[in-house]
């Protein structure tokens, strides 16, 4: 099942994944998510290793258990043929009320049917107060008038 935009990408196509694929992500449906891989995709996730979609599903099942109220931004930062590279931050907090800004880089490679084979992701964690959150829509994808990134100089 093709999952377009499909590669080749133009910088228009893949800004249209990178938001397709935040929004995904920011359902927190580790099912809905998995479906934007390849049956056989092969992830490396800080130092998790993972390959196919049940072990992405049981990884996300568990992230979104410990990371709570989870809201997620992803920016296009280059892109080569079948390869998109994101930069990204999400914040989140723990079972203890402690809130997190995570950041990070991910290197995207897709099948010809658009689907992400292969997705490779530096991430660091560093504790924030809950004042200092910048991710305040309601729970669910980031309202289309809300700031990116860049709007938001980070």
């Amino acid at each position: 099942m093709a999952r377009p935009p499909l590669p080749p990408f133009t910088v228009e196509t893949a800004a249209q994944k990178v938001r397709m694929a935040e929004d995904a992500w920011n359902t927190r449906d580790p099912e809905r998510v998995s479906l934007a891989y390849t049956p056989d995709s092969r992830w490396r996730n800080r130092s998790d290793f993972l390959t196919g979609r049940a072990e992405i599903v049981t990884f996300l099942t568990a992230k979104w258990r410990r990371e709570l109220d989870y809201r997620l931004i992803k920016e296009l930062w280059g892109l080569n043929d079948n390869r998109i590279a994101v930069r990204f931050q999400y914040e989140w907090h723990d079972a203890d009320g402690a809130w997190y800004r995570s950041y990070g880089n991910e290197q995207w490679e897709f099948d010809a049917e658009g689907l992400m084979r292969r997705r490779e992701a530096s991430i660091n964690d560093v504790a924030i107060a809950e004042s200092d959150r910048r991710f305040l829509w309601p729970l669910g994808p980031r309202p289309a008038d809300h700031p990116g990134l860049t709007e938001l100089g980070m």
